[in-house]
């Protein structure tokens, strides 16, 4: 068994586990953040996408001894003092789930891609960018309708101030 500690969702944490471990099953198992989904085990589907320092990764291709020492936030990080977090506000209203199981996902990777382009998103970017999370239930319309609000609502005050 290895030692790793991680900062998750602005807490650090330790806990011991077997060094073939991945940072999926590391974050469900032993800390108990269930949010943070596993789809294919296989780098395919983005149900796992979780932020490491500050950038989207499939925590389903990396081990949890790999992340030791790095900043993780999950989709349970997002929220702030019981406000839901932009992109959850706008998946929520316009529709950009039916299933839920791509979600958390889905919001991770709109955060990172939004964060990325600094507000210049459009939706043919946007649907590049999502090519590596997989929907079952939708045909992505009101997800990339989700992320294009989010992005104007994270991005106006940035633009109001250039």
């Amino acid at each position: 068994m290895t030692k790793v500690t991680l900062t998750v969702n602005g807490r650090t944490v330790s806990g011991e586990c077997e060094e073939r471990t991945l940072l999926v099953s590391f974050i469900r198992e032993n800390l108990g953040l269930t949010g943070t989904h596993v789809g294919c085990d296989t780098n395919q589907c983005g149900a796992c996408v979780v932020h490491m320092d500050g950038k989207s990764i499939k925590s389903c291709s990396i081990l949890a001894v790999q992340a030791s020492g790095s900043s993780i936030t999950t989709i349970e990080g997002l929220a702030a003092n019981g406000e839901l977090h932009p992109v959850q506000a706008a998946f929520r209203e316009h529709h950009g789930l039916q299933c839920g199981f791509c979600t958390p996902g889905m919001v991770m990777t709109a955060v990172d891609m939004i964060n990325r382009h600094g507000g210049h998103l459009d939706e043919a970017t946007v649907r590049h960018e999502l090519e590596g999370n997989i929907c079952r239930c939708t045909g992505y319309h009101n997800i990339v309708k989700a992320v294009l609000a989010a992005n104007t609502e994270m991005t106006s005050g940035r633009q109001a101030a250039e």
